[in-house]
């Protein structure tokens, strides 16, 4: 039988240039897994836990040097002789050596890192793709791409509050024609910025920066760059937002700021849950949006219910921050009637297994799922093929720009093309899944 020889690891660096921790599993066969863990920057408040060192003098405290030890040491002991075939045995194991409720001793990179890299080596030693391991050998279904062309909120320096401005190629017939159609609208955006005199760096999700007055005339320049790149707004490609509301709540008065606006001493406006929502639903009728991810925050669970029961029918609501990709919260989500959608993110909750449970209890309430990456990502693309193993139907990967987000869409390229031709493209926010 085929098991673990060593687990080993090492602070390597994520797409913001801090420390993060790659996990390589050896098994007794020669098979080696490996896998980069990913950070957020706009984290939901009951994410598990990312441990960092916390010595000022390396790295201004954002070490993993900590985590990386207990890999070799602690788990590495727990695990070695163990099946790398019995993903949620090892997974149990791990939620039970660190022993906390948000996996804070050993931290949620740590154990992540592992539990993927035991993965990835399982695939390695049965001599098959990851998405097949993963997934079985099914038909495969390649998702829609949501492309992040314009960054505000924590991930740019500008004075939008909403987070991304999203574009969803949804009617494109194949996954490499719905990457080509989102890539000629970016470099066709790039072009309408710069004809406006407006910057054109990227935020950290390789979407455009620009200083923009407010959210309508983002929206207003993707209807541009889509009709200039000859595709219909809405029939052929169609607008998504993440607000991350969460970032510009005002717990104690109840009220939505603009407060990145109010920083730069720009007009702001602050709004009432009921005022926000009504906002939303404005955009909606302006816009061809089909999507809107955490426009609450995450603990003003009352007006989501409000949200969902308003504008479900019209669009696809996505909770990130309220659900955290934990059971629990998507529970309560499901019995409040609080989204209709729940975006997926390995690191939120800790384990593959776990993240696996909550794709699957997500699809049987009928709620869509997406798959997510984050903002300070890795080169990995693990992501990819889960998306694929899983049939989301839909992948958050960031902008055609920077490495660490193209590799996830090279990963889908090579998919497809492994595939010969039997892949089928699907948009779940349009389309339901099956297995035929």
């Amino acid at each position: 039988m085929t098991t673990i020889e060593q687990i080993d690891a090492l602070e390597v660096l994520d797409s913001r240039g801090l420390p993060t921790i790659m996990v390589r599993v050896l098994l007794d066969d020669g098979s080696v897994g490996s896998a980069m863990i990913p950070s957020g920057a706009s984290t939901g408040t009951h994410e598990a836990l990312e441990k960092r060192d916390g010595d000022a003098e390396r790295y201004g405290g954002k070490g993993v040097l900590t985590c990386v030890q207990s890999v070799k040491t602690e788990i590495h002991q727990m695990l070695k002789g163990k099946s790398p075939f019995q993903q949620a045995v090892i997974d149990e194991l791990l939620i039970t050596l660190d022993g906390t409720e948000n996996k804070s001793r050993l931290g949620a990179n740590a154990i992540l890192g592992t539990s993927l890299a035991v993965a990835r080596a399982g695939a390695a030693s049965k001599k098959i793709e990851l998405y097949e391991y993963l997934g079985g050998f099914e038909r495969v279904y390649l998702p829609c791409p949501m492309f992040n062309v314009i960054n505000g909120g924590a991930h740019a320096d500008n004075g939008l509050d909403f987070q991304e401005f999203m574009i969803r190629p949804h009617a494109a017939t194949s996954f490499s024609e719905a990457l080509r159609w989102g890539c000629e609208v970016y470099q066709t955006l790039k072009k309408l910025l710069k004809k406006k005199g407006y910057a054109v760096n990227v935020g950290d999700e390789g979407g455009f920066a620009p200083d923009v007055a407010s959210n309508e005339e983002c929206l207003d320049l993707l209807v541009d760059a889509i009709c200039q790149a000859g595709y219909q707004p809405g029939s052929d490609i169609s607008l998504a937002l993440d607000c991350a509301a969460s970032e510009f709540f005002d717990a104690k008065k109840k009220l939505y700021i603009e407060k990145k606006k109010k920083a730069k001493g720009k007009s702001f406006q602050e709004r009432t849950p009921e005022e926000q929502i009504a906002y939303l639903s404005s955009l909606l009728k302006a816009y061809p949006i089909d999507s809107i991810e955490d426009g609450l925050a995450e603990e003003d669970w009352p007006s989501w219910h409000k949200m969902t029961k308003e504008l479900s029918s019209k669009v696809q609501i996505v909770g990130d921050d309220i659900f955290v990709t934990n059971p629990r919260f998507l529970e309560r989500g499901i019995e409040e009637k609080s989204a209709n959608a729940i975006l997926i993110k390995l690191n939120q909750i800790g384990t593959l297994t776990e993240t696996i449970d909550v794709v699957e209890s997500a699809r049987r309430a009928g709620f869509r799922t997406v798959i997510s990456h984050r903002s300070g990502e890795t080169e990995d693309p693990f992501i990819a093929d889960f998306a694929v193993a899983l049939r989301t139907g839909q992948l958050k990967t960031g902008a055609p720009c920077r490495s660490e987000r193209t590799a996830k869409f090279n990963r889908l390229l090579l998919i497809e093309h492994l595939s010969e031709g039997s892949a089928r493209f699907i948009d779940s926010n349009r389309e339901a899944l099956s297995s035929s």
